[in-house]
Parts: structure tokens; C-alpha cells; sequence
């Protein structure tokens, strides 16, 4: 595919994103599509058939950015304790940001009689973010960054905590010292306190 159609493909999921994340997976038609991404119907249908087949790239793509982003920092022997500050900054504000939630959309795709009856992808990304985390931890770990944890019982509290807030943010109002409080504590989970802040150089 050439650049244009990178790019064209790129503004439809971006234009996608927002219609799913306001209206959920089930009400979104490809026509909402045309019209937010200033397309005709068969500019979109050049690139895609489908909202699920949209829906899904969107998914396998976010996945994979947080993926290549861990390891591309490891790789570049980053500190394990700014990588994980990345994150969870990152998810802190996706929590109290429901308008851009696609939790809902997530929930109402997978539940899909033919979907769920599939090839479980979404079971698929959960373990590919399960294996992402674990390396991170594990580099955390043997760089006496972070304290030895059961990585499993940490990833699960960490991916069901920020799932289900954004879940909730959609049903309740969600401010920041709960998201706050959440990531504080996670953090306080794996951080060693004699590596926090300007003490890190001291033990690598």
C-alpha cells in the first residue's frame, strides 16, 4: 500500500475511534464513517468492508503500539521505573477520559454471537498485554528497579483495574483521585523505595 493509502487508512480509524468511543460498537454504521471521514461509500469500501473489520485493526493496532513502545525503551536500557511512569501516566488520564473510552465498543464487539463463537481474539491481545507487562516487570526486576512480585497477580490487577474504571466511567463520574489513587498504588506495588526518584543511579 502507498503512502496516501497509509494515510487514508490511518484518518478513517482515527474518525472510527471517536464514533465508537461516543456511540459503542453496535450503533456505528459505515455511513457514519463516510461522513465523519469526509469520504464517499465507496472511498471507504476501497480500504475496508466492514466496522468490524475497522474495529478490529483498531484493536490489533493499539495493542501492538504499546508492544514495539516497551521494547524499543528496554532495548535502549531505559530505566525501568520511567517506563513504567509512561504507562501509567498514560493510563491514569485514559481513566478519567470516558469520552474516549472504547470499552463499551470492546464489550458490545467481542459479545457478538459469531465473534464470541470465533477464534477468541480478544483472549488473544489479553495475553499478548499479559506478555508485554511480564517482560517489563521482569526488566524492572533484574534491574533491582523494582521489588520481586507474582508478575500474574500484578499484571491482573493492573489491566482489570483499568479496564473496569474506564468501564465504570461510562455508567458513573470518575475524577482523578480515583484514578490517582489506583496508579499510586500500583506503582507502589513494584517500585523499590530505595530506587524511586534520584535514587535509581544508586543501585544500577
Amino acid at each position: 500500500m502507498n503512502k496516501r493509502g497509509q494515510e487514508t487508512r490511518k484518518q478513517i480509524k482515527k474518525c472510527a475511534y471517536s464514533l465508537f468511543a461516543e456511540k459503542g460498537f453496535k450503533e456505528v454504521t459505515m455511513q457514519d464513517i463516510c461522513e465523519a471521514a469526509h469520504l464517499s461509500r465507496g472511498g471507504l469500501y476501497c480500504h475496508y468492508e466492514s466496522t468490524r473489520q475497522i474495529f478490529q485493526e483498531m484493536i490489533d493496532d493499539m495493542t501492538g503500539r504499546q508492544e514495539d513502545m516497551i521494547d524499543l525503551k528496554m532495548k535502549q536500557n531505559q530505566p525501568a521505573i520511567t517506563i513504567l511512569d509512561d504507562i501509567l501516566e498514560k493510563y491514569e488520564n485514559e481513566m478519567v477520559d470516558s469520552q474516549s473510552s472504547l470499552s463499551v465498543a470492546i464489550y458490545e464487539y467481542f459479545s457478538l454471537p459469531d465473534i464470541a463463537c470465533q477464534k477468541n481474539t480478544l483472549y488473544e491481545q489479553y495475553l499478548i498485554s499479559a506478555n508485554t507487562w511480564k517482560k517489563l516487570m521482569q526488566y524492572g526486576m533484574d534491574r533491582q528497579e523494582f521489588y520481586e512480585v507474582d508478575m500474574d497477580a500484578v499484571f491482573h490487577l493492573i489491566v482489570f483495574s483499568y479496564q473496569g474504571v474506564r468501564m465504570y466511567g461510562k455508567l458513573m463520574p470518575i475524577d482523578r483521585e480515583i484514578s490517582s489513587g489506583i496508579i499510586k498504588e500500583i506503582r507502589k506495588i513494584l517500585v523499590r523505595s530505595d530506587c524511586d526518584g534520584n535514587n535509581i543511579s544508586s543501585v544500577l
